[in-house]
């Protein structure tokens, strides 16, 4: 398997299910897992509904796949993206996908790419729907980038405080501290010790939209910490004395 810098990535972006506010904050995202070699963005660019989209393509080398609707009630973007993934598959030349939507439709697709040895990362606002979220091996919420201006989820704050985005947050709850704790057993060694970063690693592979920033943490080890009631924590020396080793025990 390749290095993360190493791998790449075809995007695929769904214009009509994704607000088109700071898209940078995405492709900077992304890069976090790869070399985004193929950007599209697909939808019926005649329509002022995708208006906004068009001085972003130009700044971020996204390519722009015009797709008419034809019918009412009938998604031919979402074919036509669909179509391009399959196309792009067989072609050899990425190692993974990134799906920009919100929408369940590409549920299948997602399963269809990981059978096929795709690492596929998903996209999309909090509002999407979980059989598409379960089928990607990370899931990742816009509202956490800041890259969306008129999502519901959003609270502006007053004009005499700030124009800034306000977040939501997600609250740390007993479901989220059980996945962790039992997490920390499934990787623990017979001293009850379990190496953090895998135990990161494990909980994604669990729960695919798992995201410290979800709850207002940039990283794990400060989540981890916030529950000092639940976890103890341990930092270990390695042979780089910069670096330390971070390992977490459930609290009885």
């Amino acid at each position: 398997m390749k290095d993360n810098n190493e791998l790449k990535l075809a995007v695929l972006i769904d214009a009509d299910n994704i607000p088109y506010s700071n898209v940078k904050g995405m492709l900077n995202e992304i890069a976090k897992f790869g070399i985004p070699t193929i950007k599209r963005i697909y939808g019926d660019w005649t329509k002022p509904t995708v208006s906004g989209w068009k001085p972003a393509l130009l700044e971020n080398a996204i390519t722009p796949i015009q797709q008419y609707s034809y019918t009412t009630g009938k998604n031919a973007t979402d074919s036509a993206m669909i179509i391009d993934a399959m196309d792009i598959l067989h072609s050899d030349k990425v190692d993974g996908f990134c799906i920009v939507s919100s929408d369940s439709d590409f549920t299948r697709l997602a399963t269809r790419l990981r059978e096929s040895g795709m690492l596929v990362i998903g996209i999309g606002e909090k509002k999407t729907p979980n059989p598409f979220i379960v089928s990607c091996d990370k899931f990742i919420y816009i509202e956490i980038l800041g890259v969306a201006e008129a999502i519901p989820s959003f609270k502006k704050a007053s004009e005499e405080e700030s124009t800034t985005i306000q977040i939501e947050k997600d609250a740390i709850g007993e479901d989220l501290i059980t996945l962790l704790k039992t997490t920390v057993d499934d990787l623990a060694d017979d001293n009850g010790w379990a190496f953090l970063a895998e135990v990161g690693g494990l909980i994604m592979k669990k729960k695919p939209d798992f995201d410290p920033r979800n709850y207002g943490f940039q990283k794990l080890t400060p989540l981890i910490k916030s529950l000092e009631k639940d976890f103890q924590i341990e930092e270990r020396d390695v042979e780089n004395k910069r670096i330390k080793h971070v390992y977490v025990k459930n609290k009885k």
